[in-house]
């Protein structure tokens, strides 16, 4: 199988340099954007596999590029940033950013994120069943990969799409946060509990009526999350 096309984007030539250095090194076709506007231009014309996004660009910052790119693509996204905060790491992915690396980083952890988003997208590519399941007004099939809410189809990231599967194929039953992390983002993620977190809470704003009282998604608080029993 072929390697697949990363597009870095960062204007710090430092960080795109070593980012191309490494990835091509194994294998990668790297693609190099120094802001928001050069970047969304190579998205269109050369539509790559996966994005590594800076934050804090010129012109155009990731914020407003994820939200700009997630109005019409899927493409998986991993941001950097140097700020170490978690609210700037939340905000990102509320923005749509699948994963994040705080600079400064190693390529070998870099490689490891960028290995773990391409097979989780490919795994999802790739899986197929006959079975659909329906709760109330919602209905997923998981051939499709489709999610229809009444007569609306709704549009989910493939890692929404993922996390809204794994919990409504274990419907009634609680899935602690560790577990949901591996089955979904995988074991390397272990530790990574904001991104569960904000993956629910963009769900729910997508799922239900009113996503403090939700019908789908149930919270166990400390513990993990369920999809409501129909």
């Amino acid at each position: 199988m072929s390697k697949a096309t990363v597009l870095m984007v960062d204007d710090e030539r430092r960080y795109r340099e070593l980012v191309d250095l490494n990835l091509t090194h194994r294998g990668y076709r790297v693609l190099q954007a120094s802001d928001g506007l050069s970047a969304l231009n190579l998205l269109e014309s050369e539509q790559p596999d996966l994005v590594i996004l800076d934050l804090m660009m010129p012109r155009m910052d990731g914020y407003e590029f994820c939200r700009r790119v997630r109005e019409y693509s899927s493409v998986p996204i991993i941001m950097l940033t140097a700020k170490a905060e978690e609210a700037h790491k939340i905000q990102g992915l509320q923005m749509g950013a699948d994963d994040y690396v705080t600079k400064p980083f190693s390529p070998d952890e870099l490689l490891a994120r960028v290995e773990a988003v391409l097979r989780r997208t490919r795994t999802d590519r790739a899986a197929t069943t006959a079975s659909v399941f329906r709760s109330g007004e919602l209905t997923l099939d998981f051939q499709q990969h489709r999610v229809m809410l009444g007569e609306r189809e709704l549009d989910l990231g493939a890692l929404e799409y993922r996390l809204l599967a794994e919990l409504a194929a274990n419907a009634g039953r609680v899935l602690v946060h560790e577990e949901l992390l591996h089955r979904v983002w995988g074991a390397e993620y272990s530790g990574e509990p904001e991104l569960l977190h904000t993956a629910i809470r963009r769900l729910r704003e997508k799922l239900e009526d009113d996503p403090t009282r939700p019908r789908y998604i149930a919270t166990k608080r400390g513990v993990g999350y369920s999809f409501l029993k129909p």
